[in-house]
């Protein structure tokens, strides 16, 4: 009789071991998201986590694009050569609305709206061939999300695999698909039926993990949307997300570089005598840095060879895409064309740039780096932060945009200010991030600078671009510690300390003022912006203690 209760206890220990087996079973194949799976399997054909070189032969075969005498892939993406800022929308769920930052960046969009541009994305995908691509989001699996990337375009997922982090063979073979971006560059919405501002969509929800992308080749609205992505959920972990460039010293010292598109993120951060984590977007958590990212998306435009010979190389690189460039009849590319666009890119895993870093964390930053493109002619090339002003400047993440960046902008920079240097991408409220930001300077005593890569005497069309040379080498001093000692100045218009001399600088350069023929005009100018900053930090007065708002500039 004890027997057979024995064996009846181990047969339904067996069969409950099963049980649970089947219920994880069940679980996982529940983790992949619904719409993914009605999405693909209403394509005639899906190719899936295809390699780098086979969505390039794909792409030619297609002829999606050409390629130059190097084997670069050369691609259009017709009217739309930059980001579509005003065609973004997060669905109103009911359970994420109170975390959102809502307004005319993050516009709304009702989930009957969603429901219906996912509709015209299920109706597309019929008969189509679609391309998936289980990629991650973050170096750092301690913080990494999975994302499912399906592509019309194989080039797209050429594009996907460069930018993002390519799992390896372990972590592909259990991927988890945290979140779906869906990309029909082909499908154009009608916004009487859709809700939508035009025939372009990036339509993020939240509560379902997926996003939709219809009606825009520029493939940059991929990883943006990972980026938002990771902006959204990063912060509740304690990790500040970052629209920042990384590079590491020789001594393991790195450093961040904040900066808007067309200030020189990519290219200061490829320095010669320092590693490149990433070239666009990280997060500090509590052990460290690390690159969202497994790749670069660098401007193009007037790139030179002696200047930045390490970006300049990857272009002559078999599988680089390049975007928008002008392809010259003997296969070479001409990279001062601006006809097509300003905002010529070429996309590259980081692999391709020779003195990298391929690692899932660096060392906390011992400096911290905000460009800025003054089109005022105002502002000095480098001055130094307190952790008040450090925070001010971030929130308020002044520059110049460059025509071609974003669609609709004129052919003359226009000043801006865009929150903590990537408003677009940041779907919670500025002080969150602000706030994050100056815990982590304060925790790990960062020091901070403020670096004008714009004009100098004068404003635009008047003044000069200030020399790429002059801003390696100021960068450099602040980078090695060797501005910590030197003589400053206080800025009577912006209050942050200004170097009075550098050996091999122009000291007119150092002094914006001086090197205005007319120094009325420069006072002009300078109370001109300084206004601009006090009105535009209105909005954040309320969330910020005195000592922020008391560190911003002042009108004389």
């Amino acid at each position: 009789m004890a027997n057979i209760i024995i064996f009846v206890h181990m047969m339904l220990q067996i069969l409950s071991l099963n049980i649970i087996l089947i219920i994880c079973s069940y679980r996982s194949f529940k983790m992949e998201n619904p719409k993914k799976i009605e999405i693909l399997n209403k394509a005639v054909e899906v190719n899936s986590n295809l390699s780098s070189s086979e969505l390039y032969e794909i792409s030619i075969d297609k002829s999606e694009g050409k390629t130059t005498n190097d084997g670069a892939l050369v691609v259009l993406t017709g009217k739309h050569t930059g980001r579509s800022v005003n065609d973004k929308f997060i669905v109103k769920d009911g359970e994420n609305d109170e975390k959102i930052d809502w307004g005319k960046i993050n516009a709304p969009i009702s989930i009957s709206n969603f429901n219906k541009i996912y509709e015209s994305f299920l109706n597309y995908a019929q008969n189509k061939i679609l391309y998936n691509h289980d990629l991650l989001g973050g170096a750092d699996r301690n913080h990494s999300i999975g994302v499912s990337i399906i592509t019309e375009y194989a080039w797209h997922g050429l594009f996907a695999r460069h930018l993002l982090i390519k799992p390896k063979e372990n972590e592909l073979k259990n991927f988890r698909g945290d979140y779906t971006i869906i990309n029909f560059p082909g499908l154009k919405l009608d916004p009487k039926i859709h809700g939508t501002r035009s025939e372009t969509v990036i339509a993020v929800n939240l509560k379902e993990k997926i996003i939709l992308i219809a009606g825009t080749e520029y493939a940059g609205e991929t990883k943006k949307s990972v980026f938002t992505l990771l902006n959204f959920l990063l912060p509740e972990k304690n990790i500040m997300p970052m629209h920042c460039s990384v590079n590491v010293g020789k001594n393991g010292d790195s450093a961040v570089f904040f900066g808007l598109s067309g200030t020189g993120k990519t290219t200061l951060s490829a320095d010669p005598n320092r590693s490149l984590l990433g070239d666009d977007e990280h997060g500090w958590s509590d052990e460290g840095l690390f690159n969202f990212e497994g790749g670069c998306y660098a401007k193009l435009i007037r790139l030179s060879k002696t200047a930045e010979p390490e970006i300049y190389a990857t272009t002559k690189m078999k599988t680089s895409v390049i975007e928008n460039a002008i392809l010259k009849d003997n296969g070479e590319l001409d990279l001062d064309d601006g006809t097509i666009t300003e905002n010529t890119r070429g996309a590259y895993p980081l692999e391709f740039i020779p003195n990298v870093t391929i690692e899932e964390r660096v060392n906390h930053p011992k400096n911290i780096i905000m460009l800025t493109a003054d089109a005022f002619g105002v502002m000095p090339p480098i001055a130094k932060l307190s952790p008040d002003q450090a925070m001010y400047h971030f929130l308020s993440g002044y520059t110049a945009k460059v025509a071609g960046t974003e669609m609709g902008l004129s052919k003359d920079p226009t000043a801006t200010f865009s929150t903590c240097f990537g408003a677009p991408f940041m779907p919670r409220r500025p002080i969150e991030y602000g706030n994050l930001l100056k815990e982590k300077i304060s925790e790990h005593k960062a020091d901070c600078w403020i670096v004008n890569t714009g004009w100098s005497g004068g404003p635009y069309g008047v003044g000069h671009r200030i020399s790429l040379s002059d801003t390696r080498k100021l960068v450099s001093l602040a980078l090695d510690g060797n501005l910590k000692d030197i003589e400053m100045r206080k800025d009577p218009n912006f209050g942050f300390e200004v170097p009075m001399h550098i050996e091999g600088i122009n000291q007119n350069l150092l002094n914006p003022k001086e090197s205005w023929k007319d120094r009325e005009a420069y006072d002009q100018q300078a109370n001109k912006l300084v206004k601009m900053f006090i009105d535009n930090f209105k909005q954040f007065e309320m969330y910020v203690e005195a000592s922020v708002t008391d560190s911003g500039p002042t009108i004389q």
